[in-house]
């Protein structure tokens, strides 16, 4: 896929001893363990990044079947961003996929930056230096449906389930960061590494697509307690937000819940891909401040202290509550928000989605309220019984006097980039010219 004359612009993107040899390990106080550590170790998407535990040498592998970004925990920081594409044909749509991947070969690994005759614009934006560090940066590429809708010959390729966002009736969507043909999904342990990401693929492919929206958040990072436990993260509306994940290190509950398989009758092309569900959530938290601690708990379904179940308050956010014992909901109601959205029985389970979510805080509204909120994140292998059923159990539930979705979108994450010939999106183009 990298031919000598892209070498100039993915500088040691498949090497790993020159990226070793580059950054210095010696000088930054790293070493290879350190970097082994970070590709092998198996972590669960709802684990809140580690305070003192991130290096800029953090690295995730871009090659695989599936892409990277989805399963792997949540570093500190993430962002989504939205772009129109410009591709009329497959060649167009080709060529846009080879230069994300180039993108990604490169800023996932790192290296030096070329340095160019000082008469042409530089070849980086500089705001990382000299040396790019992989900062265990993971960028994911995802697919709208108006990428298939507006374009004849992709239609009849389109993903099963793949549709436009509909608007749900707690929803209040502005369309300027509603949808688009491709989504983007950055993630870094530092912001200036998702920043730096978005712009480098931005120059690289200005002729290629346009950006629509974008929206940045992070995690907050977690000091271990004494007994080494690290809590979930709290989102902006001061609850543990990770619970009852499903664990993303169980690589058979993720070919359940999470990829699409052979048998789901989708197109071929699609196997190993997944739905990616953005909503853009707006928490008023205003509001929430001012509400009855008792009835915040009742609200989302757990305690706010330490995220136990309601009918375990003595027990940690790691307890499971049983809903079963409660069939009248009097220790957790029967619209609190987690027992809507999974009622913890076996018809529950077809409904299972992974969740990635991000808080993100925009400012000050033109009402002078905060603009905070979440941007959530999902990834199931069956968009109607994932996402779209879950929310529709949780359509008129308390919470959403707090919360008002503005944006976000359906996208279909592609496949994995499988070997180092390969590019992210080379089975749906594949597809195009079999067809």
């Amino acid at each position: 896929m990298l031919d000598p004359k892209d070498l100039h612009r993915a500088p040691l993107s498949l090497d790993r001893r020159r990226l070793l040899k580059g950054l210095g390990a010696t000088a930054l106080g790293g070493s290879l363990a350190g970097v082994a550590h970070a590709e092998t170790a198996h972590h669960s998407v709802a684990d809140a990044p580690v305070a003192n535990a991130a290096s800029q040498l953090d690295s995730v592998p871009y090659l695989g079947v599936h892409q990277a970004g989805i399963v792997n925990a949540r570093p500190a920081n993430g962002m989504v961003a939205s772009f129109d594409v410009l591709a009329k044909d497959a060649e167009e749509l080709e060529a846009l996929f080879r230069t994300l991947t180039t993108r990604i070969a490169f800023l996932t690994v790192g290296g030096p930056v070329p340095v160019l005759d000082p008469k042409l614009p530089p070849a980086d934006s500089g705001l990382l230096g000299p040396m790019v560090r992989p900062d265990n940066l993971t960028v994911t590429v995802s697919l709208g449906a108006s990428l298939f809708d507006d374009r004849p010959w992709l239609v009849p390729l389109k993903p099963k389930h793949l549709k436009r966002m509909m608007r749900f009736p707690n929803d209040a969507l502005d369309a300027e960061f509603c949808h688009g043909d491709l989504s983007i999904q950055i993630c870094a342990n530092t912001q200036d590494t998702t920043i730096h990401a978005l712009r480098d693929i931005i120059k690289a492919s200005s002729r290629q697509m346009i950006l629509k929206w974008k929206q940045e958040g992070n995690v907050p990072v977690i000091t271990p307690g004494p007994d080494g436990r690290v809590e979930s993260a709290r989102n902006f509306l001061g609850f543990r937000d990770g619970t009852a994940n499903p664990n993303s290190s169980d690589a058979m509950e993720m070919d359940r819940v999470v990829w699409v398989g052979p048998e789901g009758g989708e197109p071929d092309w699609a196997t190993g891909g997944s739905y990616q569900v953005v909503r853009i959530i707006r928490n008023f938290v205003e509001r929430w401040d001012r509400t009855p601690f008792g009835e915040q708990e009742r609200i989302i379904g757990r305690t706010k202290i330490s995220g136990a179940p309601l009918d375990r308050r003595d027990g940690s956010e790691f307890d499971n509550p049983d809903f079963a014992a409660d069939p009248e909901g009097k220790a957790t109601p029967m619209d609190a928000h987690i027992r809507l959205a999974n009622a913890r029985d076996e018809a529950a389970k077809a409904h299972i989605i992974l969740r990635r979510p991000f808080n993100y805080s925009n400012g000050v509204t033109r009402s002078g309220q905060l603009d905070q909120g979440l941007l959530f994140i999902c990834y199931q292998a069956d968009l109607e019984r994932g996402f779209v059923a879950v929310q529709r159990k949780l359509n008129g539930e308390p919470l959403e006097e707090y919360i008002k979705p503005i944006g976000g979108g359906f996208f279909y994450t592609l496949p994995g980039i499988r070997g180092a010939s390969d590019y992210v999106g080379s089975s749906l183009i594949a597809a195009v010219r079999g067809a």
